[in-house]
């Protein structure tokens, strides 16, 4: 697994052959907020288009992954410019170039692996949450191998695709041989990594104020 960020233009040679896979974290504004934040995701996506041209050395793009996308067309991409409206730019920027979307999701699983989920946030009661997060887990599993199951299918020899999804999800997947893996992490997701640590750590203080 490289990791792009950490290395400049690879070298053609050595990945020529194999399937390559392009990953980039999905990171989006949360809700109201802050401006600092939302320069850090701003700047992020940027980035992480320069270093898709910076890669694309190693293989153009021909196959397109996104996590939540379960059919093809414009109402796909339209579904996720009310949440990130990055990544349907850069998805309609690798189509126009010859790229194809291929759908990830099942949208059964996806739905069950969702309400599961936001059950879980709502719980108060020990022996439910055990129960709960049993049937979290159950389409968890689903819901990666399925994933899994798409990419190597439609990934074909010497091709390359591109993968956005978010980077605790992209990690379950276990990928096959050989496929290599390229991790797009420019300079700024560090920065929203630290932005994060210091807010929790904020928040601390003041619920440990609270508590004295």
């Amino acid at each position: 697994m490289t990791e792009l960020g950490k290395i400049q233009r690879p070298d053609v040679e050595t990945f020529s052959g194999r399937r390559k896979l392009y990953c980039v974290a999905n990171i989006y504004t949360i809700e109201d907020a802050p401006e600092d934040y939302r320069a850090l995701v701003g700047k992020y996506w940027d980035e992480v288009v320069l270093q898709i041209e910076k890669i694309e050395t190693a293989g153009k793009i021909k196959k397109i992954f996104c996590e939540i996308i379960s059919q093809k067309g414009e109402e796909a991409l339209d579904m996720w410019s009310k949440v990130n409206e990055r990544v349907p730019e850069i998805i309609r920027k690798k189509i126009g170039e010859g790229g194809v979307l291929v759908p990830i999701e099942n949208e059964e699983i996806l739905g069950q692996y969702t309400d599961w989920g936001n059950c879980l946030r709502v719980i108060f009661t020990q022996q439910v949450f055990t129960r709960v997060l049993e049937f979290y887990n159950e389409f968890a599993e689903k819901r990666f191998q399925h994933i899994m199951n798409v990419i190597n299918t439609n990934l074909v020899e010497e091709e390359a695709g591109l993968l956005i999804m978010k980077d605790e999800d992209r990690a379950k997947l276990q990928f096959p041989a050989d496929i290599e893996v390229f991790l797009i992490t420019p300079p700024s997701y560090d920065d929203i990594v630290r932005w994060f640590r210091k807010r929790f750590r904020m928040k601390s203080q003041e619920h440990d104020k609270e508590e004295s």
